[in-house]
C-alpha cells in the first residue's frame, strides 16, 4: 500500500500550517516554500482541504490559511480522504466499484478484506496532526515493532 504524492504533499502541508503559532494565517506560497512542495501542487491541496473543512483561505490583506480545526482533532485519514477519496485497499472496496477485478461473482476474500481495510482507515485515524508536531514517539496503538524500532532511533 502506498500513499498518493498528492496526499504525501497534504500531510507535509497540514503539518506545516499546524506549526504555525496560535492558529496564524500563512499564505499558500509561504508555506509550500516551508513544506518544500511546488506552490501549484500547496494551491491544489489548498482547495481540496478547504473543501474537506481541513483548512480556511481567507484573501486579501492579513488573509491567508490556517487549519479549521485544532491540530488534535484532524487524523491523517482525514486528511488522505479529503486529497484521495475513501480509504480502499482494493479495487472492490471502492465505493464505486470501477476499479474491481474480473470476477463476476464476489469472491470469499472479500468480507476479508472489509476487516483489514477497516483496521488500516482506523489506525491512520488515531494519528493526529498533533501526533506529527510532537516529538517523535510511539504512535497510539502501536506498542511494538517498527514504531518502537523508529523512536529508539529519534
Amino acid at each position: 500500500m502506498r500513499l498518493s504524492s498528492l496526499a504525501d504533499y497534504a500531510v507535509l502541508m497540514m503539518r506545516t500550517a499546524a506549526t504555525h503559532c496560535g492558529g496564524a494565517r500563512a499564505n499558500a506560497a509561504s508555506l509550500a516554500q516551508e513544506a518544500g512542495i511546488p506552490v501549484p501542487t500547496a494551491q491544489k491541496l489548498g482547495s481540496l482541504l478547504g473543501r474537506a473543512g481541513l483548512i480556511k483561505a481567507t484573501r486579501g490583506s492579513g488573509g491567508g490559511v490556517k487549519l479549521a480545526r485544532p491540530a488534535a482533532a484532524i487524523t491523517l485519514a482525514d486528511i488522505i480522504e479529503a486529497v484521495d477519496g475513501p480509504i480502499a485497499l482494493t479495487g472492490c472496496l471502492d465505493a464505486n466499484g470501477s476499479d474491481c477485478c474480473a470476477l463476476e461473482q464476489p469472491c470469499d476474500i472479500r468480507p476479508h478484506w472489509i476487516g483489514v481495510n477497516a483496521l488500516v482507515r482506523d489506525a491512520l485515524a488515531q494519528v493526529t496532526l498533533a501526533h506529527l508536531i510532537a516529538a517523535p514517539q510511539i504512535i497510539p496503538g502501536a506498542a511494538s515493532g517498527p514504531a518502537r524500532e523508529l523512536e529508539a532511533l529519534s
